[in-house]
């Protein structure tokens, strides 16, 4: 099973950090792979919101990767699975005080089974691995 664990401090208020990441509108500003993305539920961040995602796939050429929050807990935890596309990982956001600043942690998982076990283990590793590298680009944007 693809997963990928990332932690980084990022010189901001926990409440800063949080209310960034939880916001997916912001996820074009910082996440590499994503072409679109927009509210579709919810009157803000928080439980049951949905987002309608587009990222980039094979040839440049997006697909659909739709998610909702499962999980939120201002300032502290934001879950997440993908509902749409070829594939649907989990993910969850937690943040912590670390000193000044912020612990930010993004964890990452996807359960293949079948063909797409054998198939798509290797390309959702890498993009799942992609995506945390895609914190350096967050902490830039946020200190």
């Amino acid at each position: 099973m693809p997963r990928a664990r990332r932690e980084v401090a990022i010189a901001r208020p926990v409440h800063d950090v949080f209310a960034f990441v939880a916001d997916g509108e912001n996820d074009v500003k910082w996440r590499a792979a994503v072409t679109d993305v927009e509210r579709l539920s919810g009157d803000g961040p928080g439980l049951g919101a949905r987002y309608k995602q587009g990222v980039k796939g094979p040839m440049g050429r997006r697909v659909a990767a739709d998610y909702e929050v499962t999980d939120f807990e201002p300032d502290r935890s934001l879950a997440f699975r993908v509902s749409q596309g070829p594939v649907r990982p989990e993910g969850r956001y937690t943040t912590e005080p670390d000193g000044d600043g912020t612990k930010l942690t993004f964890e990452l998982s996807c359960d293949l089974k079948g063909p797409k076990k054998l198939l798509m283990s290797g390309p959702v590793q890498k993009s799942m691995d992609s995506e945390m590298e895609n914190l350096t680009k967050l902490k830039e944007l946020l200190e």
